[in-house]
């Protein structure tokens, strides 16, 4: 379990596969200091297990399936991720709660800046629409935010400066995709 508050910007460093199992290797210092074989760790909020570390960041083991279905599949060496540890118990909960289990990739349509804060609309597929609460928590590439509004199958969300500066949103542009992963409570709720 995560809260969608991004620690760190990691690096992909190499991806390889072998018999269908891919190996992603991340660069990152800060969050390497306090992990172990084992843990969970959220890479633009799916979350991975991590089976090697090193100096220069940590290894994980990722399904076909994860690769196809997430935007993990879709990033380039030297490309930035956002990293977050699991939650412990008694941690503060700044965001929400976020499985790390994507729901589905959705497509940046349009990118506003407005002075200094970022407006961002994002496609999704319409079935997932009942799941978008206004002013409901959402989970984009990991970021925990607050939708805006919604129309048809998209969504609106603002982001402050300070969450544009220390997440990868700012690299990010029209037609990018990014993993939605919709409120845990919003999809009780609509079930």
């Amino acid at each position: 379990m995560f809260s969608g508050i991004i620690e760190e910007l990691g690096t992909l460093k190499k991806r390889s596969s072998l018999k269908g199992i891919a190996q992603l290797e991340v660069c990152a210092q800060e969050i390497r200091k306090d992990i172990k074989i084992g843990d969970s760790v959220a890479l633009n909020g799916v979350c991975l297990t991590v089976i090697a570390f090193d100096n220069n960041g940590f290894s994980f083991e990722a399904m076909a399936q994860t690769l196809k279905n997430t935007n993990l599949g879709l990033l380039k060496i030297g490309e930035k991720i956002n990293l977050e540890r699991a939650l412990k118990i008694g941690d503060r909960v700044s965001g929400h709660f976020v499985s790390g289990h994507v729901d589905c990739l959705g497509i940046i349509r349009k990118k506003i800046l407005h002075q200094g804060t970022l407006e961002l609309e994002i496609a999704v597929p319409l079935k997932y629409m009942p799941y978008c609460l206004e002013k409901g928590s959402i989970a984009l590439d990991g970021i925990s935010l607050t939708l805006a509004g919604k129309r048809g199958n998209i969504l609106t969300v603002r982001i402050i400066p300070h969450t544009l500066k220390n997440t990868t949103l700012s690299f990010k542009g029209p037609s990018d995709k990014l993993n939605v992963e919709f409120d845990l409570l919003a999809k009780k709720i609509s079930a």
